[in-house]
């Protein structure tokens, strides 16, 4: 009951984000949106890491040299648009939306397994892909009438949905790390790798933010702080617990609860509201992940248990 209630709560903090992100974004930045409270939030992991070091055992391992390019590689490819990509597309969309096109992340990893870890895809996959981004499309309100796509909320989209692929990008490609790292640590140096990725791009492109801080609004510091303690910190500690006594798919579908979580938020909050084109797209989105999750793991626990059995 510990672990499901640590999964309640992580996913409530990470529907918060697309929220946060309209809270700050009048005076703040979408580089500085993402850096300042992940810089914070590695500050606050170390201690973590530092209390790890006796409790490792048979798992501790000496680090990789190739693996700092690993990192890199990682949060250049994986955490930088899953941070960056989303901030700066639910600035120009709504958080709403951005909460429904969160649900096509179990889809895209799915796809990136197959081309980096050589899982199987089969034709459910690919159909739930296909259908996860025809929710994305009927969400983006395009004025077809006079084919101007960018009426609309599509740009927005879009870059929300790439996001998404950089964080599958993470999820997928990711695993090979966790062989020799623990989660917490795979957190830690990935958030450091930002922070160097980061720091010259925001000193060049938002420096001027800095000056303005003695001027931010209380819903602005309230933005950033809960960005930092809850979404960036908090949330990954407390998923991070629960994933230790459930397992993988058990918390994969928790994620279904960041829709759930965001869409309230965003219409009590933000005072946004769906039009009817929106909510059937995030309803397709919503059916092809199930399609991926529930109905492929049915039709593997039989051969999972024949397997057991004759072993």
């Amino acid at each position: 009951m510990r672990s499901w209630f640590f999964l309640f709560s992580c996913n409530l903090m990470w529907a918060l984000q697309f929220t946060c992100v309209k809270l700050v974004q009048d005076q703040v930045g979408s580089l500085f949106t993402v850096w300042g409270p992940m810089t914070l939030a590695t500050l606050m992991l170390y201690p973590l890491i530092r209390s790890e070091r006796g409790k490792e055992g048979a798992t501790k391992t000496e680090s990789n040299k190739k693996d700092i390019l690993v990192f890199f590689l990682l949060a250049l490819l994986g955490v930088f648009p899953g941070q960056v990509l989303i901030t700066w597309g639910t600035r120009m969309s709504l958080a709403s939306n951005a909460a429904l096109i969160m649900l096509t992340l179990p889809v895209s990893t799915a796809v990136l397994a197959y081309i980096f870890l050589g899982e199987r895809m089969t034709g459910v996959r690919w159909a739930s892909f296909a259908m996860a981004i025809a929710g994305v499309i009927l969400c983006s309100d395009i004025d077809y009438k006079s084919l101007n796509l960018g009426a609309g909320y599509l740009y927005g989209n879009s870059l929300i949905f790439l996001g998404t692929l950089g964080s599958a990008i993470y999820n997928s490609y990711g695993k090979k790390l966790l062989e020799r790292y623990t989660p917490m640590k795979m957190l830690f140096f990935t958030y450091l790798a930002m922070f160097v990725i980061m720091t010259p791009l925001v000193l060049v492109e938002e420096k001027e933010v800095f000056f303005r801080l003695t001027g931010f609004t209380l819903r602005t510091w309230t933005g950033l702080a809960l960005l930092t303690v809850f979404h960036n910190y908090l949330s990954m500690v407390l998923f991070l617990k629960a994933l230790k006594r459930l397992d993988a798919i058990q918390a994969a579908l928790s994620n279904y609860l960041i829709t759930f979580f965001g869409l309230p938020l965003a219409a009590i909050w933000l005072k946004e509201k769906l039009k009817v084109l929106a909510i059937v797209g995030g309803m397709m989105v919503l059916v092809g992940t199930l399609f991926i999750t529930l109905w492929e793991d049915k039709r593997k626990s039989p051969s999972l248990e024949t397997g057991i059995a004759g072993s």
